[in-house]
């Protein structure tokens, strides 16, 4: 008996149909590829990440997302996430990896993900290791996005949000046509409340301390050839097209 949420593809427009379809052809004959894009905040990961993610077909897969929406579902999992933020404790290592294991069993990542941002400490890298080698599956690449702490402080504060869509600008970089207004709804836009250079003095210190030497364990892996590729992706630009033009260089169809 079909799910009273099944979507009844009458109602469904031809030209979706269509693109979706076209959509699928076209990703059947991509390559399956299980990516890792690491770096500090503000280092552009956000914005890369749809742009590899339609190319190669990946399901984006960011640790926060996942989380609030496993709450929002009221999954196994995402029961025991809420039990631990209403008592205020962090989300054990366990829960995520939990979720990712179940975020990738989905049709969306049949072809492979994109972890961003994740895993941030030695024990995560660990961790992720053990579950993908019980699902025989391994990671193609780790790429590090690299800049300097100085450059991300004037990333971070001019940065603003359409909260709906996600939509992302910057008031020197990337500013909306109308200050405080969102370009395609005519929506105010939001700074996020970490997006302060207290709060990313701090977030920085912790990427410094917890995160880089998952780099360290990441090169030791593709040692034993559990990771393949380990990319270093230097910018001091702050557009998007010295970064896709990296991602052209490193050639992730190899």
């Amino acid at each position: 008996m079909a799910s009273a949420s099944a979507v009844n593809l009458e109602d469904v427009p031809s030209e979706t149909l269509m693109s979706e379809l076209l959509r699928r052809m076209k990703c059947a004959t991509k390559p399956d590829k299980r990516l890792i894009l690491i770096g500090p905040p503000g280092s552009g990961k956000g914005t890369q990440s749809p742009i590899i993610k339609d190319e190669y077909c990946l399901c984006h897969l960011a640790t926060g997302d996942m989380l609030r929406a496993a709450v929002a579902a009221k999954t196994p999992l995402g029961v025991k996430a809420k039990e631990a933020m209403d008592k205020g404790e962090l989300v054990s290592d366990d829960l995520v990896i939990g979720i990712i294991d179940e975020a990738i069993k989905k049709p969306s990542c049949q072809k492979g993900f994109i972890l961003d941002g994740f895993p941030r400490t030695v024990a995560q890298a660990e961790k992720l290791d053990e579950m993908l080698e019980k699902r025989g599956a391994k990671l193609d690449k780790v790429l590090n996005f690299k800049i300097d702490d100085a450059i991300l402080e004037e990333r971070i504060t001019g940065r603003w949000i359409h909260p709906s869509s996600g939509r992302s600008y910057h008031s020197k970089f990337a500013p909306p046509k109308v200050p405080g207004v969102d370009d395609v709804t005519g929506e105010p836009l939001i700074q996020r409340k970490d997006d302060t250079a207290a709060v990313l003095k701090s977030r920085l210190e912790a990427f410094h301390q917890q995160t880089e030497p998952v780099f360290c364990v990441s090169i030791w892996l593709c040692m034993l050839g559990k990771i393949q590729n380990l990319f270093r992706i230097t910018s001091n630009l702050h557009g998007i097209k010295a970064l896709t033009f990296s991602f052209q260089q490193i050639k992730l169809n190899d």
